[in-house]
């Protein structure tokens, strides 16, 4: 049986006046909304059946009514959803912000084949899975993917979650929305330290973990890949790392002679030995040395187990060598001391097996120096 409304509702329909298309929209609404408006399975397909044809005929302001009042009812009609949502945005906005009738399939394609103000309204839904995640950052505009990072409900694959990492060297604002998210994974945030705000390096030194790693034999053999760029300088850093790993090897290479070495302004001698204590490369080394900020020198000596004391004064040293002997103000030596209390060395040695191992880390570094 159909019911009496849904009678009433064919009779307007056959009429062709915009005042029985009002009155007709009107009457949904109220089916819609109403206590007992439950509908069977016959009433649901009369309904969409009726509401299918008439969309494309009605005012932009009855769409926009009945968009609305679909998301509000909860009445399961996908068919008008899926019309609704592929509709114009001011029509299509609350389908797409809110309505559960949209499964993945739907918002792909509408993903893929509507507008970035479509994508965005999608990317505010409260839950987004991951394959819809991935369209909307192959097919959206840097706000679209902005909003879907700012979007903790949603879900981002590990490929795509790489994808933006790479793409924040050259997005900036992408930057604090990735190191916000939970899921971000411990070995991304570090790979980003490179090129972020010293603000930013300061948080994924503090709050991302990753795992630590045992360093082999073979990575430690990885300083002869010396970073040498005039030939009266070859010599030297290579002396220098024969002398270390002779030194390593006997036993005899100490914090306290590199620091030594640091007073004597022997810089190749310092680098080398400090890469050969952490098992990383020359050239890995040579760059957190180079790094004014000091963050990443605080992780490399925690890792090496470079006690306070001996921080203090190679911090300093560094300062001096790097900048003509310029010092650092007392709140900024402050400020890097608490940095290096609160850096585990379990968490440094992980980061240093990040910035050893990933190739993306010299290419950021080499991209940045080529800006300079």
């Amino acid at each position: 049986m159909v019911s009496e409304d849904l009678l009433k509702l064919l009779v307007l329909a056959k009429e062709k006046s915009s005042e029985s298309r009002s009155r007709l929209m009107e009457n949904i609404t109220d089916l819609f909304l109403s206590d007992d408006g439950r509908l069977s399975e016959h009433e649901r397909a009369l309904m969409s059946d009726i509401l299918g044809k008439l969309i494309g005929q009605v005012e932009t302001e009855l769409r926009q009514e009945l968009a609305k009042t679909l998301v509000k009812s909860g009445v399961d009609l996908p068919e008008i959803a899926t019309l609704l949502a592929n509709d114009d945005v001011e029509i299509a906005r609350p389908i797409l912000e809110a309505s559960g009738l949209l499964k993945d399939p739907d918002l792909i394609e509408i993903i893929r084949m509507r507008t970035d103000e479509h994508r965005m309204a999608i990317a505010m839904r409260d839950e987004i899975s991951e394959t819809v995640s991935n369209a909307i950052v192959e097919y959206g505009s840097e706000d679209v993917i902005e909003s879907l990072l700012n979007n903790h409900d949603s879900l981002l694959s590990k490929r795509a979650m790489e994808y933006l990492v790479a793409e924040s060297r050259r997005v900036d604002r992408f930057q604090e929305p990735l190191l916000n998210r939970s899921d971000l994974p411990g070995d991304l945030a570090y790979r980003m330290y490179w090129w972020v705000s010293a603000a930013l390096r300061k948080k994924i030194l503090s709050e991302f973990k990753v795992d630590p790693v045992v360093f082999e034999q073979a990575i430690k053999r990885a300083t002869s890949t010396v970073m040498v760029d005039r030939g009266d300088d070859q010599s030297a850093y290579i002396r220098a790392q024969r002398l270390v790993r002779r030194m390593m090897e006997n036993g005899e290479l100490t914090v306290q002679f590199l620091l030594s070495s640091l007073r004597q302004q022997r810089v190749a001698v310092f680098v080398s030995g400090m890469a050969e204590l952490a098992g990383i490369s020359f050239r890995t080394a040579w760059r957190i040395f180079a790094d004014k900020g000091g963050e990443s020198f605080a992780v490399l000596a925690k890792a090496v187990g470079v006690d306070r004391g001996q921080f203090t004064s190679i911090y300093l040293l560094m300062v001096q060598a790097r900048e003509g002997g310029s010092v650092k103000s007392p709140g900024v030596l402050k400020e890097i001391l608490t940095l290096f209390d609160s850096t585990s060395e379990e968490n440094a040695k992980g980061a240093l097996q990040v910035w050893q191992r990933d190739n993306a880390y010299q290419v950021a570094i080499e991209e940045l120096d080529q800006k300079k």
